[in-house]
């Protein structure tokens, strides 16, 4: 369902006085900031930017993870201000911003230039969804070496991010769910991916996969930075609905121990099936005690 600006201001302002009855709850999970994935409010984006942060910080959310102008249509419109002005603009709406996502084509070929502007915004982390997104061959099933090819051009990519004092950080959908030889593609290009560089982001609706959050932070305690948050119920026709966080099948104590253990830095709430569920998950988020 789009959100429309006021559906979403509503839905923001609503959540704000759900909010003010949980002050005196216990502190938000690992004391983090809670944090909206932007990509679910993307059809607002361009025609009302600031009525959309806004209405993500009545909602009581504190920080935001963007994406890149450059490579997603739906936040083009960002491209028309300096990153230090979008940066002053987030802060005047109460929200903070370290994070964006930005597509392969970007990292690979336009690296120095996405860079300088996520600097000059204040991001100290530059995340893709996907290696696989653009880099692999239509029609053709991919092999280990285009496991190995494209965590080498995200190696590179990592090693110019971390001279300007930034992470790269991968997260896990599509080319991360798949296997070849049986084996995870995601777990080939962990073991390639260089850790003095590189930072995950755990997408926890892949437990729909088999991906397991709570094993992957064990397995890797110090490569985790963080993680994207969704929460769902299985319908009768064996497809996963959407709900708000605590109120689907995820066990949100034991991921966020798992996630503290493993030093996660931020965690952002992502529902993209009804972004008003965003809204409705601060406050089980407020309460939530780790």
């Amino acid at each position: 369902m789009p959100m429309t600006r006021r559906h979403f201001l509503q839905q923001g302002t609503a959540s704000a006085v759900v909010l003010a009855t949980t002050r005196s709850l216990p502190a938000d999970p690992l004391g983090l900031p809670i944090g909206c994935q932007t990509y679910p409010v993307r059809a607002s984006i361009n025609p009302d930017f600031a009525g959309t942060m806004r209405g993500l910080s009545a909602a009581g959310f504190q920080t935001i993870e963007l994406c890149s102008p450059f490579g997603y249509k739906d936040f083009s419109s960002l491209a028309q201000y300096k990153p230090s002005e979008l940066r002053r603009m987030l802060h005047d709406y109460g929200l903070t911003c370290i994070s964006a996502h930005f597509d392969t084509g970007e990292l690979f070929h336009h690296a120095e230039e996405r860079i300088a502007w996520a600097k000059e915004l204040g991001l100290t982390q530059m995340a893709t969804a996907s290696l696989g997104f653009g880099t692999l061959r239509e029609g053709v099933p991919p092999t280990v070496g285009d496991v190995n090819r494209v965590t080498d051009l995200f190696n590179t990519f990592a090693a110019k991010a971390h001279d300007a004092g930034m992470v790269a950080v991968l997260h896990n959908e599509g080319f991360e769910v798949t296997s070849i030889d049986g084996k995870r593609v995601y777990d080939m290009e962990i073991e390639r991916l260089d850790p003095r560089t590189v930072k995950l982001q755990f997408q926890v609706s892949t437990m729909q996969k088999g991906f397991d959050p709570v094993d992957y932070f064990a397995r890797y305690p110090h490569r985790y930075i963080s993680m994207h948050c969704q929460d769902w119920v299985m319908n009768s026709d064996g497809q996963a609905k959407e709900v708000a966080l605590g109120k689907g099948v995820v066990d949100w104590k034991k991921v966020f121990t798992a996630a503290g253990k493993a030093r996660i830095q931020n965690y952002f709430v992502e529902l993209e099936q009804d972004p008003a569920l965003m809204a409705q998950s601060v406050p089980y988020l407020k309460s939530l005690q780790v």
